[in-house]
């Protein structure tokens, strides 16, 4: 494994961990299949590749930040 997958992996968990704390998201892990990250949406658990997976999370804390300011 590259260290730029391993960075992406690192990434992808400390943003879940940062959404599950916030409330975000009520669970997170790496999903059934190789690649995969599964978040824990509204009760329901969705699979998304690693670089989904950081790009929603991302905005989901972009939002709460938003909503903190105003």
């Amino acid at each position: 494994m590259n260290s730029t997958k391993m960075s992406l992996e690192d990434e992808v968990r400390q943003l879940a961990e940062q959404a599950y704390h916030l409330h975000l998201i009520s669970g997170y892990g790496e999903g059934p299949e190789r690649g995969e990250y599964q978040l824990v949406c509204q009760g329901k658990p969705k699979h998304f590749s690693y670089e989904e997976a950081r790009s929603l999370l991302k905005n989901m804390l972009k939002e709460t930040d938003s909503s903190e300011e105003a």
